[in-house]
């Protein structure tokens, strides 16, 4: 790539040179910016208008009102669904939905789903649910548990004024602490 710095001082000075250098020098900044958008797309972590390729090869509805962070995480459980069902494999699906952990038994015919790092419901509960009832076999029933905050959770380290002047409802309570 030229550099107008290395030309004569009276053809630096020049008008024309200077709009021939920054003309050229915006089609390489724009040239550069594009290469770097097509890197992007070519991981799930980074995909924005890439998205629908992806879910176009996996066999995913593309959801354009879905945000691009929901639309990955379909993508991503879609991807590492494949393989034996195990406890491993249910994990990993979780985590490409919750960003938390899950803990995962087999009793009796039973899946049980605890999320142990997420209180409530996580988000994408129903694409989560989805996710998981592609992989696993069709005999084995599913149940999930969520965490919630209880009366221990706050007895000692909160007295009733301070949860009441904490703004948050009853409703919040059960999932989050005041600060």
């Amino acid at each position: 790539m030229p550099n107008i710095n290395r030309l004569q001082p009276f053809q630096r000075s020049s008008g024309i040179y200077q709009a021939l250098f920054s003309s050229e020098s915006q089609q390489t900044d724009a040239r550069q910016s594009s290469i770097d958008d097509l890197v992007n797309q070519m991981s799930v972590d980074t995909a924005t208008w890439g998205l629908v390729y992806y879910e176009q090869d996996l066999g995913i509805v593309t959801d354009a009102s879905q945000s691009y962070d929901e639309r990955r995480s379909v993508i991503k459980s879609k991807m590492r669904g494949v393989g034996t069902v195990n406890r491993a494999l249910i994990a990993l699906v979780a985590d490409s939905y919750t960003n938390g952990d899950v803990d995962v038994s087999f009793a009796n015919s039973t899946i049980t789903v605890t999320f142990t790092s997420v209180k409530g419901i996580p988000p994408n509960e129903e694409q989560f649910k989805a996710a998981i009832s592609e992989i696993i076999p069709a005999h084995l029933a599913i149940t999930y548990v969520y965490l919630y905050n209880v009366y221990s959770d706050f007895n000692g380290k909160f007295t009733y004024q301070q949860l009441d002047n904490s703004g948050l409802t009853y409703e919040q309570l059960q999932t989050q602490l005041p600060s």
